[in-house]
């Protein structure tokens, strides 16, 4: 058999960077993966879906130019290029991660894994020996349970849908469920959205779900809240999604974006003794390290925060451990994210319900406003840019945004916050004019 330093499980960010990192660091690695490099984030995620939503953004945008003085016949869509397109550049990436891998001396093994023993993966007919083995399966979607959730879509299908869904409805009303609706909504779908819980994005600060809910119902989503699908069935038409009300919808496809679950099951690790958790994640400590020594899990398979930049910042802290100072530790503190929804999310720190359960007294700077470019554009959008304030300290705790381009704009506010900026200095900051961020830095007057 074959001896490694380390083996990784999974092709995607975290267990690539892992790989790569290690190597280079000397180590012997190696890593089996059964399908396309890079993971989710990749070919079925963060990627692919930006760069549909950049594709939605062009249906409102020819309609804003006439307000700009630009004249012509309106463009038409084509799905088919837009899908042929994606899957050139995916297969670009693919191939630049396998160069990456093989580049730095990573054995790259195409097949499925399975953990034999503590040091022992097999992969197809071959047994592999490892001093340290690394588990980063990442995730996969859930499904429903209806009668006729076999005639839903998940996520993973959404990209090659054939034909364009002229009509869509999406059930959930988490990240990626907002994401698709506003998405083909743009791109010339009718949306319907459905979600059993009060608001949509739980988990975000109120005034921003509130706030991008209202935005997206002006671009065309027809949100409904406290709803959802009792049972679909084939219809002449389409699909017909019959509803907890009693009521029914004729749609051409079903997208059920309910949430992901860690992908761990079918590779032998509850044989060889590693704890999972309730909902089937991998258990692990702050060193990443499960209940059995020498391995390890990371990403999504451990469901603490499944973002790809944490994944890869885990596995870096994981190589570092393992192959260099161990002086390198993970920090889940102000992680910056964004949501792809039209308009955009961007976020670091504390909602404002978090600020106040941990620290009290906090003061809330809050403006609402339409962007300089709608003044001429014709479109009713508006920006929303919120800050949270600790009152003891003047620290600033979180800043939210929802308008064009928050996730580029709130990437630099996180440095801020990370290096614990007050909002003393936010005000000593002289602002970029006309821009939108500059209002992150000419709040002064707290709201009620």
């Amino acid at each position: 058999m074959d001896e490694f330093d380390l083996f990784v499980i999974g092709g995607g960010s975290g267990g690539v960077r892992a790989a790569r990192m290690a190597a280079q660091r000397g180590a012997r690695v190696a890593l089996a993966e059964s399908g396309a490099l890079g993971g989710t984030c990749v070919n079925l995620g963060c990627i692919p879906k930006k760069l549909y939503s950049y594709a939605a953004h062009y249906g409102e945008a020819f309609e804003e130019s006439h307000g700009f003085g630009w004249r012509g016949a309106a463009p038409t869509f084509d799905w088919a290029t837009l899908k042929r397109n994606r899957a050139i550049e995916i297969m670009r990436l693919n191939g630049v991660y396998e160069k990456l891998l093989v580049g730095a001396g990573v054995q790259l093994l195409r097949g499925r894994a399975h953990l034999a023993d503590a040091h022992t993966v097999q992969v197809g007919g071959e047994r592999h020996r490892a001093a340290n083995i690394l588990v980063a399966t990442g995730g996969a979607p859930h499904r429903p349970d209806f009668a006729g959730q076999e005639l839903a879509v998940t996520s993973n299908e959404m990209f090659d849908l054939d034909p364009f869904p002229q009509r869509l409805l999406v059930i959930g009303g988490g990240y990626i469920a907002c994401e698709f609706a506003t998405i083909f909504a743009g791109l010339g779908g009718r949306v319907t959205q459905l979600y059993r819980g009060a608001q949509v994005l739980r988990g975000f600060d109120d005034d921003v779900r509130a706030f991008v809910a209202a935005e997206m119902v002006k671009k065309g989503v027809d949100l409904r809240l406290s709803a959802g699908v009792a049972s679909l069935q084939r219809a002449s038409d389409g699909l017909r999604a019959q509803l907890h009300d009693g009521s029914a919808l004729a749609v051409d496809a079903v997208l059920a974006a309910i949430g992901r679950w860690p992908n761990a099951a079918g590779i032998g690790l509850e044989d060889v003794g590693v704890q999972l958790n309730e909902h089937g994640a991998i258990v692990v400590d702050e060193a990443f390290r499960t209940s059995v020594p020498h391995i390890c899990a990371i990403g999504d398979v451990i469901d603490r925060v499944q973002l790809t930049p944490v994944a890869l910042a885990e596995a870096m802290a994981l190589v570092d451990r393992l192959f260099g100072s161990g002086t390198r530790k993970m920090d889940y503190e102000n992680i910056p994210t964004a949501v792809f929804t039209h308009p955009n999310i961007g976020t670091v720190g504390l909602t404002e319900a978090q600020a106040r359960g941990r620290h009290g007294k906090v003061r809330i700077f809050r403006s609402d406003f339409r962007p300089l470019k709608h003044t001429l554009s014709g479109s009713t959008e508006r920006t929303l840019m919120k800050l949270v304030v600790d009152e003891a300290t003047d620290r600033v705790l979180g800043v939210h945004m929802v308008g064009a381009e928050a996730g580029e704009i709130v990437q630099g506010f996180a440095v801020a916050l990370k290096a614990g900026a007050t909002k003393a200095v936010f005000d000593a900051t002289v602002g970029i004019h006309p821009t939108a961020a500059e209002e992150f830095v000419t709040m002064r007057e707290p709201v009620a």
